[in-house]
């Protein structure tokens, strides 16, 4: 389990990163082979539940409520967060959304070491959830 701190770090590292980098720069591509990922709780609503809690603890501030990337902290960036209602998120497979969770660029972090393997595929159910 996460400690409060590490929700803490995790949104001073976005503010920090956003005066130096974009997130959302168009030219932010996974690279194809991410396209092959495979969603292990695809339709599973249990995980999508579980992704909304985490979304609400972790991506929130800067997505915002509703994933349009009008979050609080998000504001406050040079670069605004993604949209996850945007087309070219929509049109990005599971394994991309994955990708970019786990790679981050910043301002937005990399969360392969802040949330566990599943955690991340939840989190990609959840985006999807927000789109509906």
């Amino acid at each position: 389990m996460k400690t409060n701190f590490s929700y803490l770090l995790v949104v001073v590292l976005f503010i920090i990163g956003g005066q130096f980098a974009s997130a959302q720069d168009s030219d932010w591509k996974a690279p194809k082979s991410a396209d092959a990922f495979k969603n292990p709780f695809k339709g599973n609503t249990k995980a999508t539940a579980e992704g909304k809690r985490i979304y609400e603890q972790m991506c929130v501030l800067c997505h915002g409520i509703k994933g349009k990337g009008n979050g609080e902290a998000g504001l406050t960036l040079d670069k605004k967060p993604a949209n996850f209602l945007a087309f070219k998120v929509k049109n990005e497979s599971d394994g991309v959304i994955f990708w970019k969770l786990t790679n981050g660029k910043p301002p937005m972090a990399s969360y392969e070491e802040l949330l566990t393997e599943d955690q991340r595929w939840q989190l990609v159910n959840y985006i999807r959830a927000l789109e509906k």
